[in-house]
């Protein structure tokens, strides 16, 4: 089993969350995070000022999949998240040793 976390624009979730949905994803987690990589934040004018925004807002979804299904995520967010501009984010594929699902006690990929 594989974890796979995507930083993505905020604006891009709906069109990523229905793409996971139809691919076979079950669940899902999501968190609005705050963050900057290359692009280093950007400028806004607020009541004629210059603010420099260091943190630009993101969300970053967070799904457990059996590695059989881990090429088929990937692309599917990488579709799906694009915009061709700068900061439209990452993912990382991590591997997860066993998960376990509280109510039932199912183990492995029974409890994803």
């Amino acid at each position: 089993m594989k974890k796979i976390e995507a930083i993505i624009k905020p604006f891009k979730f709906e069109e990523v969350k229905e793409a996971l949905v139809l691919a076979g994803i079950q669940g899902m987690t999501i968190t609005d995070v705050k963050g900057f990589g290359r692009q280093k934040g950007h400028v806004e004018i607020y009541r004629g000022s210059e603010l420099e925004v260091l943190f630009v807002p993101k969300i970053k979804i967070e799904v457990v999949v059996p590695d059989s299904l881990v090429e088929k995520v990937v692309k599917v967010i990488q579709e799906k998240a694009y915009t061709g501009n700068v900061g439209d984010g990452k993912i990382f594929i991590i591997p997860v040793e066993d998960a376990i699902r509280i109510r039932t006690k199912e183990k492995g990929e029974q409890a994803i």
